[in-house]
């Protein structure tokens, strides 16, 4: 990832400043969650299915919560992170708690240098592979650290809606990767007039590329799913439909917002 340095070290200077703003934010209701609120979703329980006693890695788990949330169901959890700025808060709130977590603060290129051992679980979500520029690399990350027949797990937003600008009025970027996007942004999703100001770095993958880079990696699929619903109001126009889910305003379950897939390492 040497080509990259400079853009994954600009991520995790962004990371660090939304960290905070994450932190104190109704999204994020640390308070609730800490009361015992899980911050999993019915997608992601479903597709991982009984962790208690499960060895679990958590890949780019940001502070925690969710890292947090399997191991109050009995996984043995280790979370990693870009951001030192989450890394920080993640083992503070493992701390508050009394859960049994290991965090490290890691670009997730350079994990299998610092982190030894094989899990039954890894599992990553929501935001997470935009931030990638080689998904082959990554994919073979996942494979290294999975146990044999351990399973992988992803829940993520769908590339589609990668393809729209911010407001979801126009197509703005290629569906598949075509090079870096670079943003310069202020605020963030959990507060979009936060006064922080960063720049991103970004990469889109097709549908294809992440199933075939996991595929080539050795990882066997199990199961692919489309999602029309999404369970967080975290994009422009986003509207809370009968079922709870949210959709964009006008694009209404025509347009998928997430998928999720379940891989084995045979």
């Amino acid at each position: 990832m040497s080509n990259y340095q400079q853009e994954i070290e600009a991520n995790r200077q962004g990371w660090n400043l939304r960290t905070p703003v994450h932190r104190q934010s109704e999204f994020y209701d640390v308070e609730g969650w800490q009361a015992g609120k899980s911050s999993l979703n019915p997608i992601e329980l479903q597709e991982m299915g009984a962790v208690d006693g499960l060895k679990l890695l958590h890949l780019q788990c940001h502070f925690g919560q969710d890292t947090l949330s399997w191991a109050r169901l009995g996984a043995r959890v280790t979370g990693c992170d870009l951001s030192d700025a989450a890394i920080k808060e993640a083992r503070c709130l493992a701390r508050q708690t009394g859960l049994k977590a290991r965090f490290l603060r890691a670009n997730v290129y350079d994990l299998p240098e610092l982190l030894r051992g094989k899990f039954d679980r890894v599992f990553s979500s929501y935001g997470c592979l935009g931030w990638l520029p080689d998904l082959a690399a990554w994919a073979r990350i996942v494979h290294h650290f999975l146990k044999r027949k351990g399973r992988f797990v992803l829940v993520e937003f769908h590339p589609i809606v990668w393809m729209f600008d911010d407001e979801f009025e126009k197509i703005a970027y290629a569906y598949q990767n075509s090079g870096t996007i670079v943003t310069e942004n202020s605020g963030t999703y959990t507060n979009r007039e936060a006064p922080i100001r960063y720049r991103d770095y970004g990469w889109n993958h097709g549908l294809a590329e992440v199933i075939e880079s996991l595929l080539q990696a050795g990882l066997r699929l199990e199961s692919f799913k489309e999602y029309t619903g999404c369970p967080y109001a975290c994009f422009s126009k986003s509207v809370r439909g009968q079922d709870g889910l949210y959709r964009i305003q006008g694009l209404e379950d025509k347009i998928p917002l997430l998928f999720s897939l379940s891989m084995v390492r045979p």
